[in-house]
């Protein structure tokens, strides 16, 4: 039997054959557990004469390519989804404690209740006079949705054997336990075990399901990464506790676009859907100010238009200050450098700090150019033109690379009032009508057609 046991990271999953102290993976002390590996199951057993055989790909049936979807009727929610919940398939959403992942659940279960799906939700934190409590604030309480308070797995699972419903809700993966496994409900192989037990049982009887999971301080689902593998697609809700948005951002999807974002904001009845994201974000932008740049960016497969603000100040230590919100700090690093070396523009003794108004986040390098424009406006205390937004990727010799989709950005500006685009020169520059381009090849270039010569 001990050959059966093995060792496991709490906080990362990391696998070891003997204890010890820290682990190699996270580097987190005391968090290596003794942990029974699952039932590998009876040997020699095959898939069968029927499963085991192989099947033409020309074959298939044109149900089976495309599998059927049934949409929420929230369209940022099913543009996530891309293009509504899908049958037999396994969803795993993360996020901060308090951003709304419940709120969020429980009214696309009362949507998709009232589309005709049979849901159950089944709450592992809360009693259901709790989750009663939360429907009538958000109005749903008469929505047809199933309700159970359990943690126990073997109950859950005979419960959906006997219910059979078309979509079962679990908050959350981390109170779940199973049985059969020998820990406390949150490690490692419990969450690992309960997952692989819901996933394997929604494909089985083509029920979906949606399981939540908690996030660790570096914003990562807690627990072991191969949840993440076993599930259809991984949703993250994000936003920042002072603002009312929440991007709802999938990072992996097999029935849709990866990378696709929702947005949301949060009001006194629950969370309500953001149609024209870039005329939110940009609703309280008011007089242009130094520092101040508008950034038009893709997300999925949306343009998104926000703010960038950036503000330079000298330093009173001998360190200065690079405070980032919304962007890779990494990032503004590599700006900072190229404008000191490629462009002459110091930044030393002077406190940098840049922020994305919103609470948005940006991955893309497309803001590498806005976030430039941020920072030497801010030095240098001069405004950019307020119908202008800024795109555009900088490379380390300090020559400005051409992003994609560059027409849809322009278009999207244009749509918003916008009527000057600065962007990289390429070779087929897009064409949008009433809005003038400005472009140059190198950083230095743009600083100085835009600032003048510094």
């Amino acid at each position: 039997m001990a050959k059966d046991l093995s060792y496991a990271c709490s906080e990362c999953g990391a696998g070891y054959r003997k204890w010890s102290g820290q682990c190699d993976g996270c580097g987190a002390w005391n968090t290596i557990h003794e942990t029974k590996a699952l039932s590998s199951g009876p040997k020699g057993k095959t898939l069968g004469a029927v499963r085991g055989q192989a099947i033409a790909l020309t074959d298939l049936e044109t149900q089976e390519r495309e599998p059927p979807r049934t949409e929420a009727g929230v369209g940022e929610l099913d543009r996530v989804l891309g293009g509504g919940l899908v049958k037999a398939s396994a969803l795993l959403v993360g996020g901060d404690p308090g951003i709304g992942k419940s709120t969020l659940l429980l009214q696309a279960a009362a949507r998709f209740a009232r589309n005709g799906l049979k849901v159950i939700y089944i709450s592992g934190e809360e009693s259901n006079a709790q989750v009663q409590m939360r429907a009538r604030r958000l109005g749903l309480e008469k929505s047809p949705v199933l309700l159970a308070a359990e943690t126990n797995l073997r109950d859950i699972l005979t419960t959906l054997e006997a219910e059979k419903p078309d979509l079962a809700i679990i908050d959350s993966i981390q109170t779940m336990w199973a049985d059969t496994v020998e820990s406390a409900p949150g490690s490692v192989s419990q969450v690992r075990a309960s997952a692989h037990e819901l996933t394997t049982f929604a494909k089985r009887n083509g029920m979906a399901v949606i399981m939540v999971g908690h996030v660790t301080k570096e914003g990562a689902i807690a627990g072991p990464r191969v949840v993440e593998h076993m599930v259809d697609t991984v949703l993250y809700f994000e936003g920042e506790r002072g603002h009312q948005f929440r991007i709802l951002r999938s990072v992996k999807n097999r029935f849709g676009p990866a990378d696709e974002i929702g947005v949301f904001e949060m009001t006194g009845k629950g969370l309500a859907e953001v149609k024209n994201p870039s005329a939110l974000f940009l609703s309280e932008r008011g007089t242009p100010a130094p520092g101040s740049v508008v950034f038009a960016g893709i997300e999925g497969s949306r343009p998104m238009l926000c703010e960038i603000q950036a503000l330079v100040a000298p330093s009173p230590h001998s360190q200065p200050r690079r405070s980032v919100v919304g962007w890779d700090g990494g990032r503004l690093a590599m700006i900072l450098a190229v404008l000191e070396s490629r462009c002459g523009i110091q930044f030393t003794g002077l406190d940098v700090y840049l922020n994305v108004a919103g609470g948005l986040r940006i991955t893309e390098p497309a803001a590498d150019l806005a976030v430039a424009a941020a920072l030497v406006s801010a030095r240098e205390d001069a405004a950019l033109p307020a119908e202008a937004v800024v795109f555009g990727e900088i490379s380390l010799s300090g020559a400005l690379r051409p992003v994609v989709q560059a027409e849809n950005r322009l278009k999207e500006a244009q749509k918003l009032g916008f009527t000057k685009g600065i962007v990289p020169e390429q070779a087929k520059q897009p064409v949008v009508t009433g809005l003038h381009q400005q472009s140059a090849k190198t950083l230095a270039g743009f600083v100085e057609n835009v600032f003048g010569a510094r």
